[in-house]
C-alpha cells in the first residue's frame, strides 16, 4: 500500500522521489522558510541561515536528514531539513497544513508502519528541557521520567517498554567542562547507514520539539516530550497487543536464549559470567561520506577480553541502544544515550565529552550480566567485516524475543509466587526507585547552586577581598612612614593569596563536584526507566486480578489462570534480580564517588588551609 498525503496542490508519496508537487518540475524552483536559525560548522559544506530568511532548494535529497540550499547572496550549502518548511509554489499560506521536510519524512515513515495491517503501536517517552545556564537545570524539573502521574504509579500500556530517557540534556553554558549545546534532530548520525540494507532497515526515532522551545532556541533546548515511532513490523513481538501476548501465550515457545534466574543470599539474581570484561572506547578519528560532503565521528571500541578493536558511529551506538531497548526495555533499565546535536560536534571539548559519555554508558552496559552475554552486545562488539555486521543487525532486527516476550526467556529456579507477594514486591521497589529518584533530584539541584555559587559569585568575592588588600597596601604605602614596609609587602601578598584561591575554588567542582554529579546523572537516568517497568508488572497483575471473571465465562481455563500467575510470579523473580543487580551497583558507585568527592574536598581546603599559613608568615611579629 502507498500512502498519499496531499496538502496546497502537493502530493506526498513514501515512493518514488522524495518531494512530489503538481506544480513543480525541472522548471520550478522549490522555496523553503528557514524556521529556526542555524550556524553553519566551517569546512564542513553547510549554509549559516536565520529565522525568517527564505532559501532556494537546490537539492532535497542529499540524505542523512540534509538538504542542499541557496540564499539570497547566492551562497550554497547543507541545512538540516527539520530548519525549514518548504513553501507552496501557489504562494497560499504554508501553514494551512504540514508540509515541511520534516512532515515529508513523517509521512514517509506512516506509510511504512501501516504497510502491515497489524503492525501499529507507538511508544511514548519523557524529555527534560534544558534551559538557561545551568548545566544540571533539566534534571530538577520534576516532571523526569513519569514519576509525577496521578498516583505516582498509573497503570501504563501493558508491556510497554517506553524507556528512552533523555534526561541526560546538557546546557549551553560552559561553567561545567562536559557543557555542549542540546540536541536537535538534524543530526550528521541520521539513520542514513551507508551500511545499511533497505530491506532490514533499523528503527529509527524522530523527536518532535514544541513550536516555543524551537522558536526560542532550536539548537540549544529541547521539548519536554517527543515520542518513540518505531515500525513496529520490524518487531513481531509487539504484533499482538498488550500483556496477554506473554500471559496467555499456549504453549510459550522454548527460546534458544535462556536467562536464567537464581536465588542467593539476597534473594533472586542474574546468574553472573565466571569472567568479566569492560570495552574502551578511545581514539576518535573524523571521517567523511557523501564524497566528503559530511563528515562524522568514528571511535574505537577495544573489548578488554579479546583485545580486538572495532570501528563504531554514534548511530550504531544509537542502534545498539534502540536494539536493547526494544528488547529487554520491559525487565531491565536501558539508560539513554548522550544526546545528538547538530554545531558544534566536531569541537573537542565535545568530542571529549561525547567520549566519557559513551565510555560510562558502555562499562555500564558491560557490567550487567544479562546485557554484556547477550548476543545483540557480543555481535556488536566482535563482528569481523562489513558482511558479518549488517548480518547480525538483520538478525537482530528480526528477533521476536522483544518486548514482554523477554520474560519468555527467563527460567527463575524457585518456588512459585501467590499473587499478593508479587503485588507487594512490586509496590516495594515502586517505593524505593520513587524515593531515590526524589534523592538524587535533590543532590542534583544542591550540586547545580553550589557548582553555579563556586564559578561565580564566590570566586568574585574572594577577588574583591584580595584586590581591597592590595589597595589597603597602596594606600599605606603612600604615607612615607619608613616603618611599614614588611606590613606592606605582607598584606600585598595576602590579597594575591586571596587572588589565588578564588582560582582553586572556581576549578574545583571539575575536580570532585563533576564525577558525583555525573554519576547521579546516570542513576537519573536509571530510575527514569522504572516507571515504565513497574506500569508493566502492575498491567500484568491487574490482567491476572480479572482472570476470575474470565474463567467464570469460561473464556479461559483455570490452568490458564494458574499459568498467568506463574508466568506473572517470573516477572516479579526478573524484577527482583534486577533490582539485587542494580543495587549492589549503587552501593559499589556511591561509596567510590563521595569517598573521591571528600579526598579532593579535604585536599582541596588543605591546599587554601597551606597558603594562608604561607600568607600569616609573611606578617611581622609584634
Amino acid at each position: 500500500m502507498t500512502l498519499h498525503y496531499a496538502c496546497n496542490g502537493a502530493s506526498y508519496t513514501s515512493h518514488g522521489t522524495r518531494y512530489n508537487t503538481k506544480s513543480h518540475n525541472k522548471q520550478d524552483t522549490l522555496k523553503a522558510r528557514v524556521m529556526y536559525d542555524f550556524a553553519a560548522e566551517p569546512g564542513n559544506n553547510e549554509l549559516t541561515v536565520n529565522e525568517g530568511e527564505i532559501i532556494t532548494i537546490t537539492n532535497p535529497d542529499v540524505g542523512g536528514g540534509w538538504l542542499e540550499g541557496r540564499n539570497s547572496k547566492g551562497e550554497r550549502g547543507l541545512v538540516p531539513t527539520d530548519y525549514v518548511e518548504i513553501l507552496p509554489n501557489d504562494g497560499k499560506d504554508p501553514f494551512s497544513c504540514g508540509n515541511s521536510v520534516a512532515d515529508q519524512a513523517f509521512l514517509d515513515s506512516l506509510s511504512a508502519s501501516t504497510a502491515q495491517a497489524n503492525s501499529s503501536a507507538a511508544i511514548s517517552n519523557n524529555q527534560q528541557v534544558s534551559s538557561g545556564n545551568d548545566p544540571w537545570s533539566a534534571w530538577s524539573a520534576s516532571k523526569s521520567g513519569n514519576w509525577d502521574s496521578t498516583d505516582g504509579w498509573g497503570a501504563k500500556p501493558e508491556g510497554t517498554t517506553a524507556q528512552r530517557n533523555t534526561s541526560n540534556n546538557w546546557d549551553t553554558a560552559f561553567g561545567h567542562p562536559q557543557a555542549y549545546q542540546g540536541p536537535a534532530t538534524g543530526d550528521d548520525d541520521e539513520w542514513d547507514e551507508d551500511w545499511a540494507d533497505p530491506k532490514a532497515a533499523a528503527p529509527y526515532f524522530k523527536d518532535s520539539e514544541s513550536a516555543e522551545a524551537g522558536a526560542a532556541q532550536r539548537g540549544n533546548s529541547r521539548a519536554g516530550s517527543s515520542s518513540m515511532k518505531l515500525p513496529l513490523n520490524k518487531f513481531p513481538g509487539f504484533a499482538k497487543p498488550g500483556m496477554e501476548q506473554y500471559l496467555l501465550a499456549k504453549p510459550l515457545a522454548k527460546p534458544k536464549e535462556k536467562i536464567p534466574i537464581i536465588v542467593g543470599d539476597y534473594g533472586p539474581m542474574w546468574v553472573y559470567p565466571t569472567s568479566t570484561f569492560d570495552c574502551v572506547v578511545a581514539d576518535p578519528r573524523k571521517g567523511s561520506k557523501m564524497y566528503g560532503l559530511k563528515s562524522y565521528i568514528e571511535y574505537q571500541l577495544t573489548p578488554t577480553n579479546t583485545n580486538r578493536s572495532v570501528n563504531h558511529r554514534y548511530k550504531h551506538f544509537d542502534w545498539l541502544y534502540e536494539r536493547l531497548l526494544v528488547k529487554f526495555g520491559s525487565a531491565i533499565p536501558i539508560p539513554s544515550l548522550p544526546d545528538k546535536q547538530v554545531t558544534g560536534r566536531f569541537e573537542e571539548e565535545f568530542i571529549k565529552m561525547r567520549m566519557e559519555r559513551l565510555q560510562a554508558w558502555m562499562t555500564r552496559m558491560c557490567r550487567h550480566p544479562v546485557i554484556s552475554e547477550s548476543e545483540l552486545f557480543q555481535q556488536f562488539l566482535n563482528f569481523r567485516d562489513e558482511k558479518e555486521w549488517k548480518s547480525g543487525k538483520r538478525k537482530a532486527e528480526k528477533d521476536e524475543l522483544v518486548g514482554v516476550m523477554i520474560f519468555s526467556t527467563m527460567e527463575p529456579e524457585a518456588p512459585d509466587l501467590d499473587l499478593l507477594e508479587i503485588e507487594q514486591k512490586c509496590d516495594a521497589v515502586g517505593k524505593f526507585t520513587k524515593a531515590m529518584d526524589d534523592g538524587v533530584k535533590e543532590l542534583l539541584t544542591v550540586g547545580q547552586e553550589h557548582w553555579k555559587r563556586c564559578t561565580g559569585p564566590l570566586p568574585k568575592e574572594y577577588q574583591k577581598i584580595g584586590k581591597a588588600l592590595q589597595s589597603l597596601a597602596t594606600v599605606f604605602s603612600s604615607s612615607g612612614y619608613q616603618g611599614e614596609t614588611d606590613l606592606n609587602a605582607a598584606i600585598t601578598e595576602a590579597g594575591k593569596t586571596y587572588e589565588e584561591i578564588a582560582g582553586l575554588v572556581a576549578e574545583q567542582p571539575k575536580k570532585d563536584l563533576h564525577f558525583l554529579m555525573e554519576c547521579n546523572h546516570e542513576y537519573k537516568g536509571f530510575l527514569g526507566c522504572f516507571p515504565d517497568i513497574i506500569g508493566a508488572h502492575k498491567g500484568a497483575i491487574e490482567k491476572v486480578k480479572e482472570s476470575d471473571k474470565l474463567v467464570a465465562t469460561s473464556k479461559i481455563t483455570p490452568q490458564d489462570k494458574q499459568n498467568m500467575v506463574k508466568r506473572v510470579g517470573t516477572m516479579s523473580y526478573a524484577l527482583q534480580a534486577e533490582m539485587n543487580h542494580f543495587h549492589s551497583n549503587r552501593i559499589y558507585d556511591y561509596n567510590s564517588v563521595i569517598r573521591l568527592y571528600l579526598e579532593q574536598q579535604v585536599q582541596f581546603y588543605e591546599t587554601i588551609a597551606e597558603k594562608l599559613r604561607q600568607a600569616l608568615g609573611r606578617f611581622p611579629v609584634m
